[in-house]
């Protein structure tokens, strides 16, 4: 059986998954757009939301490789013929993970200032930190569990279903967030940071429902838990620990940014704060690319058709390029309009003005170094991934960060930081999987 990798079928999986990926950070990009533009300690307000944004963001990508973990086991089991055997550990991983979650809720709840004062917040800002967290924190157990169940429909080569969930929750938090920051006269108050707060957080049960529902009425999976572990479930435990660590070396690498931009003062990580955001933005759209990857290499790897990965890897990276450089394009044409959409504040827009070009040109290198690192997450290679983000970090994120701190570029520093640290974790991957698969698929 030859797996179809035709530039329609990739672009069948990688479409959808681009469209719930934009709608993934759309959430942060929201708040951040909305709350920008208030007339309330605005600037005061977007630090807040950039700092809790980046805390939530560290949980969520490190609990959520659940999504990457349950989709590669399905997915090699499809390419295998053997689906069968997988359909009771989708329950088991989801509980696991779910469980893990309301721990998390339950012990950082307590000790909300504590944890932004480590991201050096003070004053109003930190006030803004406790009062944003405290009310958006109860949506992740409800993330989790929507990125558990995505990684099921991608197991299961369907990224249809997770793409009308994404658009729904995005476009749910946009109504919601316009109603509920700026108010609704004679109908609801503004809220200013605690309605943007809610709004994510009504949208992520909302999500949540949503999964639940066409997970029952669209798939064979069962959402009974038995008692029984299922056989992978010590592979998946494992792949979920490699993960762990990986993105816990990922998020020091966002922790020390935000820590040095919010010590450079509001202004600095105000402007980060969008900085941020658009990267993300950016790697999200590839990242629908990258999901072709994690989905179909896994698939391929249990068929054992190792010409077919290779020449999966050749498109994927060409497919994945162009669209950096559209995005390139695009940032560079919008320059000067693309601030404004954030904030009004001129201080804000100077530092954010003076770093953009940097976050525009790093989209391409994100391209290629995000679709190798789905696929390899596709066919489970995980603890390849830890070592390398865990290198990268240690040896080329954090000292050119000090480096160029000690000549004080500030925001300059952070992003030259970033862009070749992009660069260290792509190009060991590529390196890596040409020197696995050759041989085979010459074999």
């Amino acid at each position: 059986m030859n797996t179809d990798i035709s530039f329609k079928r990739i672009n069948k999986l990688a479409i959808p998954a681009l469209i719930a990926g934009i709608a993934e950070p759309l959430l942060s990009i929201t708040d951040t757009a909305i709350i920008g533009n208030i007339n309330e300690n605005a600037t005061e307000s977007l630090a807040a939301v950039g700092i809790v944004g980046a805390y939530i963001s560290m949980l969520i990508w490190v609990f959520g490789q659940i999504r990457s973990a349950i989709s590669s086991i399905i997915s090699q089991y499809v390419g295998a013929n053997k689906l069968d055997e997988i359909k009771t550990l989708p329950a088991q991983a989801i509980a696991i993970i779910v469980v893990c979650s309301l721990l998390v809720l339950a012990v950082s709840y307590p000790f909300a200032k504590q944890i932004f004062q480590f991201y050096n917040a003070s004053g109003v800002v930190l006030e803004y930190c406790i009062v944003y967290f405290k009310i958006r924190i109860f949506g992740f157990p409800f993330s989790l569990f929507v990125f558990a169940i995505f990684g099921i429909f991608r197991g299961l080569q369907n990224t249809f279903y997770p793409m009308i969930i994404a658009i729904i929750g995005a476009l749910l938090n946009i109504v919601l967030d316009l109603a509920f920051v700026y108010g609704i006269e004679g109908f609801i108050e503004p809220m200013y940071i605690e309605g943007a707060a809610y709004a994510s957080v009504i949208a992520q049960v909302t999500m949540a429902i949503l999964s639940i529902f066409l997970l029952i009425k669209k798939t064979d999976i069962s959402l009974k838990i038995k008692t029984k572990f299922h056989q992978e479930i010590p592979k998946l435990l494992g792949m979920i620990g490699n993960l762990f660590i990986r993105t816990i070396a990922l998020n020091t690498a966002l922790y020390f940014a935000t820590a040095y931009a919010t010590g450079y003062g509001k202004e600095f990580i105000a402007a980060y704060t969008i900085g941020l955001n658009i990267w993300l933005l950016g790697a999200f759209m590839v990242d629908g690319y990258s999901s072709a990857g994690n989905i179909l290499a896994g698939k391929l790897l249990g068929a054992k058709e190792y010409k077919t990965l290779l020449l999966l890897s050749i498109k994927l990276t060409k497919y994945g390029f162009i669209t950096g450089i559209i995005i390139v394009a695009f940032g560079f044409l919008f320059y000067n309009f693309i601030g404004l959409i954030f904030t009004k504040e001129p201080l804000v827009l100077e530092q954010f003005y003076h770093v953009f070009w940097i976050v525009i040109l790093t989209q391409p290198i994100s391209a290629i170094t995000f679709i190798f690192d789905g696929m390899f997450k596709g066919m489970g290679f995980m603890k390849y991934l830890r070592n390398v983000l865990i290198l990268s970090t240690a040896f080329v994120f954090i000292p050119t960060l000090l480096f160029f701190d000690w000549l004080d570029y500030k925001l300059v520093a952070i992003w030259i930081a970033f862009t070749l640290w992009i660069l260290a974790r792509g190009i060991p991957l590529i390196i890596k999987f040409r020197r696995t698969f050759l041989p085979l698929a010459n074999g």
